[in-house]
């Protein structure tokens, strides 16, 4: 699993409110060409990415090149069971990474389109928001 080998603080503050906005950072192709999109904010968990990049690699058998664009740096916390309130903030318990509508999450290259939105595709469905498949090929 992804997460960061050194942090400055261990712990940080939960997002509240709205994560609203569009990215413009991390919003175009920068390495492949083809890649997945996000449509939707979220917190996409280094499992999660993990699962996403194993379906793609099992499906590209060897061929291809992938980019993971996307990095788990922010810390969520969780108390034990049946601990009262009080007592601090909990310990961590895994890493996410934050997502905004138009982050690329994965780029693929050196594929055919059919085996490129294949792999894409499958990626997709470990994820937990909405994506859309993009490419500079047209």
């Amino acid at each position: 699993m992804l997460q960061p080998i050194k942090v400055k603080h261990r712990k940080q503050h939960r997002l509240r409110g709205s994560f609203a906005g569009k990215a413009t950072r991390g919003a175009q192709l920068a390495f492949g060409s083809f890649g997945l999109k996000t449509m939707e904010p979220a917190e996409i968990t280094s499992r999660q990415i993990e699962a996403a990049r194993r379906a793609m690699t099992h499906s590209l058998k060897r061929s291809g090149k992938l980019w993971i664009r996307i990095f788990p740096h922010k810390p969520i916390t969780r108390k034990a069971a049946e601990v009262p309130m009080g007592a601090g903030k909990g310990s961590v318990e895994y890493y996410v990474a934050l997502v905004r509508p138009g982050n690329i999450l994965f780029e693929l290259d050196g594929l055919t389109d059919a085996e490129a939105r294949e792999a894409l595709k499958l990626a997709a469905y470990k994820l937990p928001v909405k994506t859309k498949i993009i490419s500079r090929i047209r």
